[in-house]
């Protein structure tokens, strides 16, 4: 206790530091993974995808992301470890903080997709090692997340590998592919309007007391799901494009349909990505904060207070801004040349994957689930259409992340403790 009151004041502005640095690595890559099959496809800018991110990684924080967040990020560690050592807490954050932004600045620099949450896990892991033993580790979890190396990209390729096909088969290979255009498009937006309601429903509302059943979960999401069809159904009408007796043209024509259609894809996992790893992201320095404020009371969740989601906000949208152009450029054009309708195919389909997982408890990764829904798009038009050296480079850069962040949080925690004389 003592300690947390001396030393008070300069942890928690070291903590909003870090945590600044942190969600600047967050808007780096994971929002630039997010945005990558949109300003990959040519159907928005960086500019535009900045505009969105803005507005609908808030509003996806606000209205879905909750206002609590665990200490011990997805017990990944007991949370009963560090209840009466708020010192050694406040410290490992720090340097959860400090390795997990590192580990983020090196995979953007290199332009590799990875994980935000497995970052801070394994950061976490880092410092609760060498603090608390390997006992205090639940090493079961742990199993989980390799499993999502795995799962994750198998389970976004193969529906949007789906998806692709059903493009292919319902619009592009009949004899009137712009009007089948217009005539399917609001269909698949309604899907996508549909799952990312039902990503929000079902990770609950419980931070504005709003408990909803799974059956008012459909209902609300389908009515959610057909407003946004409407709308997307009035904007397809205003593209000026008609069938020619020229293929190649007709191809061109129905690429300009997905255009807004892909607007829709931006500003739906821009509000999916809010809403799920947002407040995740700037948990560490949400307990640092906590302690600091109770004067060293240790609580197994914390209040994410309003100026924390700020700074992550203004984090996020700085790190897209400055140097997220490396991994979308990664995501929308280096794995598979992207075009609006293959994007679309891939957004929805990381959609549908999360809502899957959601509901059924499979151990997955946003990140993971992106890249392999628009290696799936590449596949459902030919193999070599997917750079596969690429892609093995980032998988080994997701198997590299728990190891690199624990091992760099671990020595930073060290560091820290003898900087501090504990």
């Amino acid at each position: 206790m003592e300690f947390i009151a001396t030393n008070g004041t300069l942890l928690l502005s070291m903590a909003i530091v870090l945590g600044l640095f942190m969600t600047w690595g967050i808007g780096a890559n994971d929002v630039a993974n997010a945005m990558g099959t949109s300003v990959g496809s040519g159907a928005i800018t960086v500019g535009t995808a900045i505009i969105i991110a803005t507005i609908f990684e808030f509003g996806g924080a606000a209205i879905a992301g909750g206002n609590v967040t665990s200490t011990i990020r997805s017990n990944i560690v007991d949370p009963g470890t560090f209840v009466d050592l708020p010192d050694q807490l406040a410290l490992g954050m720090l340097s959860a903080l400090f390795s997990a932004g590192t580990w983020l600045l090196i995979a953007s620099w290199r332009g590799w997709p990875v994980s935000t949450t497995h970052s801070i896990i394994g950061a976490i892991i880092g410092f609760a090692i060498v603090s608390a033993g390997f006992a205090a580790v639940n090493w079961g979890k742990v199993g989980t997340i390799a499993a999502s190396w795995i799962i994750s990209p198998i389970l976004g390729g193969g529906i949007a590998f789906a998806l692709k096909v059903s493009v292919r088969r319902l619009i592009l290979g009949t004899d009137r592919p712009v009007a089948s255009a217009r005539k399917w498009g609001p269909v698949y937006i309604f899907l996508l309007g549909f799952v990312v309601s039902l990503i929000t429903l079902f990770k609950g509302l419980k931070h504005i007391n709003l408990e909803i059943s799974i059956s008012m979960s459909f209902l609300l999401a389908g009515i959610i799901g057909l407003a946004v069809a409407v709308l997307g159904r009035e904007m397809i009408k205003r593209v000026v494009a008609d069938d020619t007796a020229n293929p190649e043209e007709n191809i061109a024509r129905v690429e300009s349909i997905f255009t807004p259609m892909m607007i829709f894809a931006a500003c739906a996992m821009a509000f999916a990505h809010g809403s799920n790893d947002v407040a995740n992201g700037v948990g560490p320095l949400a307990a640092v904060a906590a302690i600091v404020g109770s004067v060293g009371e240790v609580e197994i969740k914390s209040a994410l207070p309003l100026w924390v989601l700020l700074l992550g906000g203004f984090g996020i949208v700085l790190g897209l801004a400055t140097y997220g152009y490396r991994v979308m450029e990664t995501i929308g054009r280096r794995i598979t040349p992207l075009t609006p309708n293959r994007g679309f195919c891939a957004t929805l389909a990381a959609a549908a994957t999360v809502v899957l997982a959601s509901r059924t408890g499979l151990p997955v990764s946003t990140t993971h689930i992106a890249v392999g829904a628009v290696m799936g798009v590449g596949l459902a038009r030919a193999a070599d259409e997917v750079n596969l050296l690429l892609f093995l480079r980032i998988a080994c850069s997701w198997i590299a992340t728990l190891p690199l962040a624990a091992g760099l949080a671990a020595v930073s925690y060290l560091i820290l403790f003898k900087l501090f004389g504990l």
